[in-house]
């Protein structure tokens, strides 16, 4: 059994950061939907995931995982968004957790699998809104904040800023040449997503790998599938797609090894 307090843990940092955001956005939007959406979420998050457990009859059972899931669908739906298509959103993530699994770990990042699915199905918003899309660009500095205390501590840098370099340097290529609406990724509330997701989601350590030169090709896999896709195809799926292909090279790469 881990003697580490739990405050040390990585999932602690990405609550507590996760939390930061919330508690920050809520106030600042003064939107208060965004925090019954989120205690939505988080509950239906934790619920669905006791269930596999005990379907599965394994012992061992925290909820931190689920916790972040939640939060992360929460802070990116937009507030507008039904407390019941938030719950479905977070089911179809959590139970992607449990049935899309290599080696007991899921293959896909559970957060973008619900996300991406919620916008086929249901066609729903995302707003990014605990991103601070729609809030003053100093905001940012929090966002910042938080993401880099998350990413030091799981050790995703390399991928983190090869996404980055690759995302916003196609995006700039894209502009040049006229190719979609590149010049609106530079713009609220699209720069504070791909912020976020490169921060927040990207850096998900049962989904991604953990030496740096396999983090570096997934995170220019991911931002190469995803400006390509919104370059052409436009929408909100860019950047779920983009990591989820990512997840799959993953996969491969790592039952070739």
């Amino acid at each position: 059994m881990s003697t580490h307090p739990w405050h040390k843990k990585p999932k602690s940092y990405v609550i507590i950061s996760l939390v930061g955001l919330l508690i920050i956005a809520a106030i600042f939007s003064l939107d208060i939907k965004g925090i019954y959406n989120s205690i939505i979420a988080i509950v239906t998050a934790v619920g669905i995931d006791l269930i596999c457990f005990r379907l599965g009859k394994r012992k061992k059972w925290l909820p931190d995982g689920a916790v972040i899931t939640g939060l992360i669908i929460a802070l990116i739906l937009s507030t507008a968004t039904s407390w019941y298509i938030a719950a479905i959103t977070v089911t179809m993530a959590i139970l992607s957790k449990h049935l899309l699994v290599y080696k007991k770990k899921p293959v896909f990042n559970p957060a973008a699998f619900g996300l991406l699915l919620s916008i086929l199905f249901f066609q729903t918003g995302q707003s990014w809104w605990g991103a601070f899309g729609d809030l003053p660009a100093w905001t940012i500095g929090f966002l910042l904040l938080g993401g880099y205390l998350v990413t030091n501590r799981v050790n995703k840098f390399p991928q983190v800023f090869a996404f980055l370099f690759a995302y916003f340097l196609l995006l700039l290529l894209m502009g040049f040449i006229h190719v979609g609406e590149a010049a609106d990724a530079f713009r609220p509330p699209f720069i504070n997503a791909s912020l976020f997701f490169a921060l927040f989601m990207l850096t998900d350590p049962p989904t991604s790998p953990v030496s740096n030169k396999d983090q570096v090709i997934f995170g220019l896999l991911s931002a190469i599938v995803g400006v390509v896709i919104y370059g052409f195809f436009g929408g909100l799926m860019y950047l779920f797609i983009g990591l989820l292909i990512s997840n799959a090279y993953h996969l491969v790469r790592s039952r070739r090894k």
